[in-house]
């Protein structure tokens, strides 16, 4: 791994800890907060790709694992993965990795397309993971917690939609696009 990639991932998982600045936004419904850590996640692996982003959203999440409060609302811990944003929380990296792949997989990405996978990949893949595990911790049936996710659509439909634009333009600089054009290379290579 190169010094250059290290310090993107390095980058991004800093850029989580600091949308986890920003306080969550608490219902009285749901234990499950509205946090801006989504957006993060879309922009892990909308920029640095499939494996960069993955790694970035892995890291943050080993680090709020060993007790750092990066989590909004000054979490941390091991407990956060027990409980009823666990889901969530673990469906990151599996998150930025899809959304990776499937930008790499585009020959020449625009915005609406960038839009689309964020819309239906992205914010639809944390749904799938983090929904049962927050039925099964909060021991309620899976429509109950789909009922309770429902608030957080249009929250996260503009930070997709906010998310889609960054990318867009990030990808368009030259150092974000040498960074794709470096790790498509290697994914190419190791294929080979």
């Amino acid at each position: 791994m190169k010094i250059k990639e290290i310090t993107f991932v390095a980058m991004f998982a800093a850029f989580m800890g600091a949308l986890g600045i920003v306080p969550p936004i608490f219902l009285p419904f749901t234990p499950v907060p509205i946090t801006l850590q989504t957006l993060g996640v879309l922009l892990a692996g909308g920029v640095l790709g499939a494996r960069l982003g993955a790694m970035s959203q892995t890291v943050f999440l080993l680090l709020v694992a060993t007790g750092v409060p990066l989590l909004s609302g000054g979490r941390g811990g091991f407990g956060v993965f027990v409980g009823p944003s666990a889901g969530y929380i673990i469906s990151w990296p599996i998150t930025a990795f899809v959304i990776g792949y499937l930008f790499s997989r585009i020959a020449n990405l625009k915005l609406h397309h960038v839009l689309f996978i964020n819309l239906t990949v992205g914010i639809l893949l944390i749904y799938l993971i983090g929904i049962p595990v927050q039925a099964l911790v909060m021991h309620i049936s899976l429509l109950n917690a789909i009922k309770l996710s429902l608030v957080f659509v249009p929250g996260d439909v503009l930070k997709a939609v906010l998310a889609s634009i960054l990318v867009y333009r990030l990808r368009k600089h030259p150092v974000f696009s040498r960074l794709q054009a470096s790790s498509y290379a290697s994914n190419v290579n190791k294929n080979i």
